[in-house]
């Protein structure tokens, strides 16, 4: 601490600041911190330390694996400074009680998270709550830091992100030709059998595949890969059949598709080979071994009758990459589909990084993007918030040898649906067709990521469409937005008490929508493409996010956000 002013010293030791996430960024964070002399610290992550954490997470080590993040993160930090004052929550920061009066306590705060969709919901705490957020991301190594403060610079959400790459349905159920489409298709598969079924996103072979004979056949039907386990009661062994040999033999039935294609192999379960994949070097870690056929039909039967017994015990589960029976039904669906379709199987680790969305992460990165994240803190706290400055870790210097390129604030895009006096938004949706349940699950939860969304037709009447409050509205997730009355010019009131924001969309009807699109925001237009100092305006996610209807992403061709 000699490094800092009298007066700074005591303004950093009597400061209290809230860090948001204990992973990669966050674990080089608290050690920081502490080390700088603050000494009042709040953290908060859900998460448990997993075995592919300890490469870079250095406040963990073997013995804590499966243990919360923020309870062993708090542990070995007080280690460098046993006065240090940390308060840790294992906890979601979207749980209500981290709300805009939370926030209003801290001097500071630090994001070091892995999701867009949490780096929005305290984009917007922050903005409320009138405190100052210090933002930042890696990926591999690329990192970035900037400083966000409400009417003085941009907002995360100030600039729309890239859309993740998509894949065709088609592709995905009938003609997977890469590793990842067998691994989107096991997450769809996972869904369909103990989530919640997006018929969209059904695995079953595509009839209506344009290349297929079978789509002109009025009179093929199929049961939906819920129904058809359902009716036959779950049995593992018969969705083995089902999947990697039954609905293999009905693809072969479209013979339009294997004229210019190697065509796959139906499975059965007593003939899958035993060896293993071959895997490079010295020392491989369990992990990073590719699993033998025999193994992947062993486990995948395992993994059906365990995770059966969990949704019949906890309902509808949703797929978690750290959940180990959610991932080996993963790792093991992918590859039984990738033997099928003569397509190179991948280890756990690799499907576990594809299918989170995971880059690899570098811990040396991380280490300099906490350095950057503690220097803009110290900036705020000496009141020299004009000091502050985008910094961008770029993979290689730039032309005048620059490793960190920095660039000044950008004032707020006065557009902004979150951060502009007076949020708006138009977006064109078919009111004939649109039901509110998909209004409010893919627009206004997945675009605009509210999170207990209020809507209000603005139409003299206050009619009220959905409410945040547990079974009043109900009844209406049914019906579309043409029964209340919305057409093209309706404006909605939007209201999340979580997060005291308030949006106005306006409703244009289109029927003229793409075939696989629900919705188009105006907004997603605008022509982000501006440089700033050799470096596109951007933000880096630690680790790439996650899916969104008929959307997956890739770790290795990530867009960075």
């Amino acid at each position: 601490m000699a490094f800092l002013d009298r007066s700074l010293r005591s303004t950093v030791a009597n400061s209290s600041v809230f860090v948001v996430g204990a992973g990669g960024i966050g674990c080089e964070l608290l050690k920081n911190l502490v080390l700088t002399g603050f000494s009042n610290i709040t953290v908060i992550d859900f998460d448990t330390i997993d075995v592919s954490n300890l490469n870079r997470q250095f406040l963990f080590q073997k013995q804590h694996v499966g243990r919360s993040k923020v309870e062993v993160a708090k542990e070995s930090v007080q280690q460098f400074n046993p006065s240090a004052t940390i308060v840790a929550h294992s906890a979601s920061i979207f749980n209500p009680e981290y709300n805009v009066d939370f926030f209003k306590q801290f001097s500071l705060v630090m994001n070091a998270l892995d999701n867009k969709a949490a780096r929005n919901h305290v984009n917007r705490l922050c903005l409320s709550a009138g405190i100052t957020l210090v933002e930042s991301g890696s990926a591999g190594y690329l990192g970035q830091v900037t400083v966000i403060r409400k009417g003085q610079s941009e907002c995360y959400e100030c600039q729309p992100k890239p859309a993740p790459r998509t894949y065709p349905g088609c592709t995905i159920r009938n003609t997977p030709s890469e590793p990842i489409h067998c691994i989107v298709w096991a997450k769809h598969l996972f869904s369909q059998l103990f989530g919640d079924p997006d018929v969209d996103d059904d695995v079953s072979p595509e009839t209506n595949d344009s290349e297929s004979e079978i789509a002109t056949k009025k009179d093929v039907k199929r049961l939906s890969t819920r129904s058809w386990a359902e009716k036959n009661g779950y049995d593992p062994t018969q969705v083995f059949h089902k999947l990697f040999h039954a609905d293999i033999k009905y693809l072969l039935s479209m013979e339009k598709l294997w004229q210019s294609r190697v065509p796959p192999t139906p499975l059965a379960m007593e003939s899958l080979p035993e060896e293993e994949g071959r895997c490079e070097g010295d020392g491989v870690l369990p992990d990073q071994k590719v699993w033998s056929m025999r193994t992947c039909g062993e486990t995948f039967l395992d993994c059906v009758s365990r995770l059966r017994k969990e949704q019949l015990s906890q309902g509808a589960l949703t797929w978690d990459k750290d959940d180990k029976i959610s991932m080996d039904f993963v790792v093991t669906a992918a590859n039984l589909r990738a033997h099928s379709f003569n397509i190179p199987r991948k280890s756990r680790f690799d499907i576990k990084s594809m299918a989170g969305n995971i880059v690899p992460a570098i811990a040396t990165t991380n280490a300099v993007i906490a350095g950057l994240i503690v220097m803009e803190a110290l900036k705020i706290l000496a009141g020299n918030f004009n000091k502050c400055r985008t910094t961008y870790l770029p993979k290689y210097p730039n032309p005048r040898k620059q490793l960190l390129v920095t660039s000044t604030l950008l004032l707020p895009n006065p557009s902004c649906y979150v951060c502009a006096p007076k949020p708006e938004a138009t977006v064109r949706v078919n009111v004939r067709t649109l039901t509110l349940r998909l209004f409010q699950d893919l627009v206004l939860k997945g675009h605009f990521g509210v999170v207990a969304p209020d809507v209000e037709v603005e139409d003299g009447k206050g009619t009220i469409m959905l409410s945040s409050e547990e079974g009043e509205t109900e009844d209406n997730l049914t019906k579309t937005l043409g029964y209340f009355g919305v057409t093209s010019g309706t404006r909605l009131s939007v209201d999340d008490f979580l997060q005291n924001y308030k949006l106005v969309i306006t409703i244009v009807h289109s029927e003229g929508l793409d075939k696989d699109k629900e919705y188009e925001v105006a907004t997603d237009e605008v022509d982000t493409s501006e440089t700033i100092v050799g470096q596109k305006r951007k933000h880096v996610d630690e680790e790439a996010v996650g899916t969104k209807r008929h959307k997956e992403q890739t770790s290795d061709d990530m867009t960075l956000q």
